[in-house]
């Protein structure tokens, strides 16, 4: 398999060959270009800031002989705020946009803008936004950082330079003496320790500029960005596929209450429906007791009925024992509608994708019964390539709209999760068509 390139330079800086490839050129411009950018991207920030700058000042100068004037450091202390607070937002948001450019320097992977779009139209729901968002205060803390760091940022320079600075010492020399620290060198051999040390200075250089641009991208990156897109997609697909495990738990949940029913309830009754027919044969028809034992032996029989119709509607043995086109018939035989049924499917499908499919068409055919007014209805399903279409028709007088209710509106949240699609054509006169595409893939 091959190597993935690196995104950024600190996942370059590891790798055999870091020194041939453009990150360690990436990097130094991006560090060093830091101080002479930020001076200017964080000017205005400092001209806001210069009510606080003089306060400083004032406060160093009277260090030593007592405290300056309360009520002019209040009012530059206040007026500092109002400064920065107020107008420092604005001024940061071309700055901070620049910054997002400039990180791609080291980081290949975008930075997303962390600021949303207004709803309302109008600088005043726009300012409004800008105030209240967390992203511009971020920005704020950012460039804030910057302007304390500035100095750090500018002594970078002197790596570089102390480093040509070392390696030209011999051309130097022959131009006079040259002072290195404690010793004064004077000939060109006096000068070999300092290339050494400068050519240790020359190797180390571009990793240690990296380190310090990867460092400040981390930082950057972290009070710049927004959620950017491809988070948005990984969270979404994390999103789905829970939605999706809950689904298949859900199901999983109804067969096993369908066959605890089935298996253990229902058997129960049907033995108790026995016996109360065994006793009522022994007891005469016309006394008390051989009345009550038969009252009790229908309640029991209906009961029966009624256990079976909501096993049925938990989940359809036929459904789970034969299949989609089996539960699909069967669904067509109990509609008080005529039913044409059309299944073009495999015998077996993945269980949730059959358990779907069969809730939808129950649940357009119920509404074809209740709300539609049809006389006939009809359902399809083929299987499409790695795609289950399934459309349930009728002839009633349409008008379906999922704001009406909250059927609809189940069904497609239900095939949603399955990353499936539901689409509805239901004009006023009819006729109603339900089409839903799911993907599934043959057992």
């Amino acid at each position: 398999m091959p190597d993935t390139p690196p995104r950024t330079a600190l996942q370059a800086l590891p790798r055999p060959g870091f020194l041939r490839t453009a990150w360690p050129w990436r990097s130094a411009f991006y560090t060093l270009s830091t101080a002479p950018v930020l001076s200017l991207l964080t000017f205005p920030l400092l001209v806001m800031a210069l009510p606080w700058i003089i306060l400083a000042i004032r406060l160093l100068e009277t260090g030593t002989h007592g405290l300056p004037d309360v009520t002019t450091s209040v009012a530059l202390l206040v007026g500092g705020g109002v400064l920065v607070g107020g107008l420092g937002p604005l001024a940061t948001l071309p700055a901070a946009a620049a910054e997002r450019l400039r990180l791609r320097l080291i980081d290949r992977r975008p930075a997303a803008d962390g600021h949303r779009t207004p709803e309302a139209p109008g600088l005043w729901a726009w300012l409004r936004l800008r105030y209240t968002e967390p992203a511009t205060w971020r920005e704020l803390a950012y460039l804030a950082l910057g302007c304390l760091l500035l100095p750090a940022w500018a002594l970078l320079w002197g790596l570089p330079l102390l480093t040509a600075m070392l390696l030209a010492t011999p051309l130097l020399v022959a131009e006079g003496p040259v002072n290195l620290g404690p010793i004064v060198a004077t000939r060109s051999a006096e000068t070999w320790p300092a290339v050494a040390v400068g050519l240790v200075l020359l190797a180390a250089t571009p990793y240690l500029l990296t380190l310090v641009a990867a460092a400040q991208g981390a930082l950057a990156r972290a009070l710049l960005q927004g959620r950017g897109a491809e988070e948005l997609r990984v969270e979404l697909i994390e999103v789905t596929r829970s939605r999706a495990r809950l689904v298949d738990a859900f199901e999983a949940e109804r067969r096993r209450i369908e066959r605890d029913l089935h298996d253990g309830a229902q058997q129960r009754l049907v033995a108790l429906t026995m016996q109360l027919g065994l006793a009522r044969l022994d007891l005469p028809g016309d006394s008390p007791a051989g009345q009550a034992v038969a009252a009790a032996h229908d309640q029991a029989k209906e009961v029966i009925a009624d256990l079976r119709e909501l096993i049925h509607n938990i989940h359809p043995r036929v459904l789970t024992d034969r299949g989609l086109p089996a539960a699909l018939a069967e669904l067509a035989d109990r509609c008080p509608l005529p039913v044409r049924v059309g299944a073009d499917v495999p015998v077996r499908l993945p269980a949730h994708v059959e358990g779907s499919a069969y809730f939808v068409a129950a649940e357009g055919l119920a509404n074809a019964v209740k709300h539609g007014g049809a006389r006939s209805a009809w359902v399809d399903a083929r299987q499409d390539g790695d795609r289950l279409v399934l459309e349930i028709g009728d002839d009633g007088r349409g008008g379906a709209d999922p704001r009406r209710g909250t059927g609809l509106t189940g069904l497609a949240d239900r095939v949603a999760v399955m990353d499936g699609r539901m689409l509805l054509s239901s004009p006023e006169g009819g006729p109603t068509r339900l089409r839903v595409e799911l993907p599934c893939r043959q057992i």
